[in-house]
């Protein structure tokens, strides 16, 4: 029997509905260095070019846990974790 759960299976499954916390990205403090994208463990996090066409991140808070680690790998902290209202 297994309890974990392969990496990017959420893609599957919706899972944004328990987290209780989610990212907020700051995009004017956003690099986009990309280190997000490559630290996420569900792959929900994509860079998109904005309207200067520099790459920036969005999550799909569809399958985003909540799990913090984008906000805690930032190097400029561009992203917060704060509590999900509902």
């Amino acid at each position: 029997m297994k309890i974990t759960a392969k990496p990017s299976s959420t893609i599957i499954n919706k899972t944004g509905g328990w987290r209780t916390y989610v990212p907020k990205t700051d995009l004017n403090k956003c690099i986009g260095c990309g280190t997000c994208v490559r630290i996420c463990p569900e792959s929900v996090i994509t860079m998109s070019p904005n309207q200067e066409g520099k790459p920036k991140p969005k999550t799909d808070l569809n399958y985003c846990k909540g799990c913090g680690l984008c906000a805690k790998e930032c190097p400029v902290k561009a992203i917060d974790m704060e509590l999900e209202t509902k």
